[in-house]
């Protein structure tokens, strides 16, 4: 017998909603846990004693408040929604078709004949051989895109926290600390570095990424 379950399109929201944008946040942040400059409790509490000592400029950034924050972000999440729409509606139509396919043999299986009802079994079988193996090279090409951008939104990040301490002559910025006090924290000031870059016109856009 024939598997006549409903073809499970991808939808939209769980490829492109929440999930896409917590999963680029959840691939940059495990990046951000193996970047040189960030320190451990205690590299960090002998930082701050020597800056006691000699009045060094520190400052701290919460790179994860930094991140969700960034209008840097959501524009990643258009820019692959965009990218893949043209092989998501490829797949939600192939499910579709799949779908009338099912229904037809359902409806009238009875009073088929046997050379019809064998060649709409096989049209069956060959559309779910199809779709889940789209479905498959979909989310991969995917996850390897959003990896590719986090990739580089944390760069774009850490080159502001940069830029920002170059240019306020800080001698030292460290990332995550577990306390910090409110007259070092430069997180709200880096913000507005990111936000005003993501007011600038974007690049233009990938093309469209294609079937395999």
């Amino acid at each position: 017998m024939i598997s006549t379950h409903r073809a499970s399109a991808t939808p939209t929201r769980r490829l492109f909603g929440a999930g896409s944008h917590s999963g680029a946040r959840r691939g940059a942040k495990a990046l951000v846990a193996v970047l040189p400059f960030i320190a451990t409790i205690a590299g960090a509490a002998l930082s701050f004693s020597a800056a006691a000592q000699t009045n060094l400029k520190i400052g701290v950034v919460n790179m994860g408040k930094l991140l969700d924050g960034a209008p840097q972000a959501a524009a990643v999440t258009e820019k692959l929604k965009t990218e893949f729409a043209p092989r998501q509606n490829e797949i939600l139509k192939l499910g579709k078709d799949l779908q009338d396919k099912q229904d037809r043999f359902q409806k009238d299986q009875a009073v088929m004949g046997e050379e019809e009802r064998l060649t709409l079994e096989r049209q069956i079988r060959d559309g779910q051989r199809d779709v889940q193996r789209m479905q498959n090279e979909y989310a991969e090409d995917l996850n390897a895109r959003r990896t590719e951008e986090s990739n580089k939104l944390l760069r774009d990040v850490v080159q502001r926290v940069q830029a920002y301490a170059s240019a306020q002559k800080f001698d030292l910025v460290l990332t995550d600390a577990v306390y910090v006090s409110s007259t070092i924290d430069i997180t709200v000031e880096v913000q507005k570095a990111l936000q005003a870059e993501g007011a600038k016109p974007a690049a233009p856009p990938r093309a469209p990424a294609p079937s395999r």
